[in-house]
């Protein structure tokens, strides 16, 4: 059992046993020793105290890991100890001595470079990153910039969201350079040169110094505008995602657990979920599946807006992420699998045909042919399912009604009147199709010289919405007549077929007789001409067909006149005197 202790590090809390806090004390005042009397020796040591604590934040898995002495023997090992560096003020070799653990170049990072800028800092820290002079770079945004306008919106873009390197440590990661005690010395005491060398040749370059100045704080000022402004957007975007995120977050919680788990709450369409789910999963696995598949982004969401509003905010760590992002895939995984298994529940149709002769009192009378109408009663409130909706018989037990019903009129191979009701049904393979299109309930009539068919269908709710449908032929001999009344509008199939080439629909209220080839002709039709009289010898009428329009002027007409404009057709006649 070790002791712990909490040590402030760099303005950042960590727990830390008391073996490694003895050891990592020892290593910082051995630090702090070796720069004792050194120029900008504060800055040094504060520095590479930020870089220990930025190691050990790399290294923790949770805020309330413990550091060990392993995470401490880890952190010399990169940082180097004081007395492998020469440290004295007159002596700053390149190289540290053998005896100092090789440290691999780190990768570069981009950032502003504030020391060396004019603007923003953007084209002298993209000089350390590309490796070229920041007066090429400076050169290429100016062309693009005039030509193009794309270098203008570039670099305020980049201004914008590239950091500065405002610490050692920043500094030492836009050059590539590993962060150690070694190099952080020198990049202070570069500094500290810097400023020397500033001081002594103030006499020299006194006006390049104030012109330089002057640029800067003025585009310092115009930065810091951009900045204040882009903060505010960011703010308001931080805010707008927190709100999306949290009210997605507390309606699908509620659903989940009110409707799709604990069905406390019926909300509309959600209790005939069951009469379109043909792929057998129950209502609360979907619910579970859509509130992760669904609550996952929008937790992503909030959590980004909450990074944009906290600056200082905790990350979940990586394990909550990728386990996160895991559960993500597998409900999309299984939500995908599901839907196939229900689109496949539509890949087969199944028929069953019923077939019966209809005892018709008379076939030298007319033959009626009308629609008997839905029975079922709608409520404002209906559900519709394609062509299907949700009802109740008399029994108050719930079914599925559906108007998907055609039927079509053939010529009889005798002098029988006879009916073939086709009903139709999907499902995964034929026979699950054929059984369900038996479970379909269709009706029809005969009374006297009339056939009466219902013009809808019902099935059990238990049958699933599967695009039911029925489709009927009546075959009638040769020489009858038909009568459809206007109720079978709409319900008269495509191979009906007619005389006079009518649309399906415009076949009823007509009556038809049924010749030798199958056709029907109509009996009582309009003609195709419009007459000007009624006489018989063919003069005096206005023909309208196919070859065209054919004008005849009859013996007592002495002029015609026929105007044809915006207003319409304009015909006159005057009978001779």
């Amino acid at each position: 059992m070790n002791k712990t202790v909490n040590i402030n590090l760099a303005n950042t809390l960590f727990h830390i046993d008391d073996e490694a806090y003895n050891k990592l004390r020892r290593y910082l005042e051995s630090i702090k020793r070796s720069f004792s009397g050194t120029a900008g020796s504060d800055e040094i040591i504060a520095d590479i105290e930020a870089r220990v604590a930025e190691l050990f934040l790399e290294k923790m898995e949770n805020d309330r890991q413990v550091i060990t002495q392993k995470e401490v023997d880890e952190v010399i090992t990169i940082m180097g100890q004081p007395e492998d560096y020469m440290v004295d003020e007159d002596i700053f070799e390149d190289q540290p001595r053998s005896s100092q653990p090789k440290s691999e170049r780190k990768t570069k990072k981009l950032y502003r470079d504030i020391d060396q800028k004019y603007i923003g800092g953007v084209c002298s820290g993209l000089e350390y990153y590309l490796g070229f002079d920041a007066l090429w770079i400076r050169l290429i945004f100016i062309l693009l910039a005039v030509f193009t306008g794309f270098g203008f919106i570039a670099y305020i873009l980049l201004w914008i969201l590239v950091p500065e390197a405002s610490s050692t440590s920043q500094k030492l990661d836009m050059t590539g350079k590993p962060i150690n005690i070694s190099n952080i010395e020198r990049k202070v005491k570069e500094g500290f040169d810097d400023v020397s060398d500033a001081v002594k040749s103030v006499d020299y370059e006194k006006v390049g110094t104030k012109v330089k100045s002057s640029s800067k704080t003025f585009f310092d000022t115009i930065g810091d505008i951009i900045m204040f402004f882009f903060k505010v957007f960011g703010k308001f975007i931080g805010i707008l995602l927190i709100i999306i995120g949290a009210s997605s977050l507390i309606g699908l919680f509620i659903a989940l657990f009110s409707v799709g788990i604990i069905d406390a709450v019926h909300l509309p369409g959600v209790d005939f979920y069951e009469i379109v789910n043909t792929s057998g999963s129950p209502v609360w696995l979907i619910s579970l599946l859509l509130f992760f598949a669904v609550g996952i982004p929008f937790f992503f969401v909030l959590y980004l807006g909450l990074k944009i509003l906290v600056t200082n905010l905790k990350s979940i760590g990586n394990i909550a992420k990728f386990s996160l992002l895991g559960l993500w895939l597998i409900a999309i995984g299984v939500l995908a699998a599901l839907g196939i298994r229900q689109a496949a529940e539509f890949a087969t149709v199944g028929s069953v045909n019923e077939k019966t002769e209809l005892a018709v009192a008379d076939l030298n009378d007319t033959i009626r042919i009308r629609m008997n109408e839905n029975e079922y009663e709608y409520g404002l409130d209906r559900v519709h399912f394609g062509r299907m909706t949700l009802s109740y018989d008399e029994n108050d037990k719930p079914i599925l009604v559906s108007d998907d019903v055609r039927f079509d009129i053939k010529k009889s191979e005798d002098s029988i009147v006879r009916l073939n009701v086709r009903k139709d049904s999907h499902g995964r393979n034929f026979k699950i199709a054929r059984d369900k299109a038996r479970e379909v309930a269709y009706a029809y009539t005969v009374s006297g010289n009339e056939i009466i068919l219902n013009d809808f269908l019902t099935t059990a709710t238990s049958n699933k919405a599967r695009q039911q449908e029925v489709r009927s032929t009546i075959y009638i001999p040769s020489g009858s007549y038909i009568s459809l009344d206007e109720s079978t509008r709409g319900h008269i199939g495509r191979s009906t077929k007619n005389d006079r080439d009518y649309y399906r629909s415009s076949i009823a209220d007509h009556t038809w007789l049924m010749d030798e080839d199958g056709e029907l002709k109509c009996h009582e039709c309009p003609v195709d001409t419009d007459h000007w009289n009624d006489d018989d010898d063919g003069s005096g009428k206005i023909i309208i067909n196919e070859d065209g329009i054919d004008i005849d002027i009859n013996d007592e007409q002495d002029s015609f006149e026929m105007k044809i404009d915006e207003d319409g057709v304009q015909i006159k006649a005057e009978e001779k005197n």
